[in-house]
């Protein structure tokens, strides 16, 4: 898919995009003609042809300069990914009042925040496109993911909210709903398990293709979401998570 060049001339924010699913977004868009920013907490590892802003989500100062200073060094704003996210395990009971609003801080405000400062610059793009990395978590009810799973609930909810207010501005919104993907943090779950191996095979047995999702394959849901070839599409949740909500094939033949 790296030979298209339908982002040619668009200019793309990516959060969370030093690394995981951000990164693989931030360097396929950049691939296919766009000029890309990466936000991030750390962004000491971006190297051209990206730009790296330190910004932390959940400060709506950093966010705001951060834009700012991205779309400064862009030129203008067309696309923008809200990637940036932080994970949570447990039941319903099992994190306090302090982790919950951590994790909703950071996967839903900082939606909000990202693309508030963002808003302003995209209503000024005839291509303008917010793509919000949401979860399979949103859909489909996972063990152990209660925070995780409301704080992607939410997410799901706000992009058609947000694709319904902005239509008419020309601004499209979706959202891409992934599987288990095999990210760092992926693999910090899988070193701190007891038997990490048995917690891959199960991880991976819950995924009817057999395997967890890569990030260069959401990148490539976020490329189709944000192209200007899709520019009939909005309001749209795409499952990129190996059929796991809903696919019910029958067990494997022993």
């Amino acid at each position: 898919m790296t030979d298209h060049q339908d982002f040619d001339g668009l200019r793309a924010l990516v959060t969370g995009g030093a690394s995981g699913i951000g990164r693989a977004t931030a360097d396929l868009l950049a691939a296919r003609g766009a000029r890309v920013a990466v936000l991030d907490l750390d962004p000491s590892s971006v190297d051209k042809p990206l730009t790296g802003h330190r910004a932390d989500v959940t400060d709506d100062a950093s966010v705001r300069a951060a834009v700012a200073a991205a779309v400064a060094d862009l030129g203008g704003l067309d696309i923008l990914v809200n990637n940036a996210g932080i994970g949570a395990r447990g039941t319903v009971e099992d994190n306090d009042d302090e982790e919950w609003h951590r994790v909703l801080d950071v996967n839903v405000l900082g939606v909000v925040r990202t693309t508030r400062a963002a808003l302003p610059h995209l209503r000024e793009s005839t291509h303008a496109a917010i793509v919000n990395t949401c979860s399979v978590a949103a859909t489909a009810g996972l063990p152990q993911r209660a925070l995780y799973s409301a704080s992607k609930g939410a997410v799901q909810a706000l992009t058609l909210a947000m694709a319904a207010d902005h239509v008419r501005e020309g601004i499209r919104v979706n959202c891409v709903n992934p599987g288990t993907v095999d990210t760092p943090w992926v693999g910090r779950l899988l070193d701190a398990a007891p038997d990490p191996a048995a917690e891959r095979a199960a991880l991976e047995a819950r995924q009817p293709t057999g395997r967890l999702v890569s990030a260069p394959e959401v990148a490539g849901a976020i490329a189709y979401l944000a192209s200007p070839l899709s520019g009939s599409t909005t309001g749209t949740a795409l499952a990129v998570d190996g059929g796991m909500q809903g696919l019910r094939p029958r067990p494997a033949a022993r």
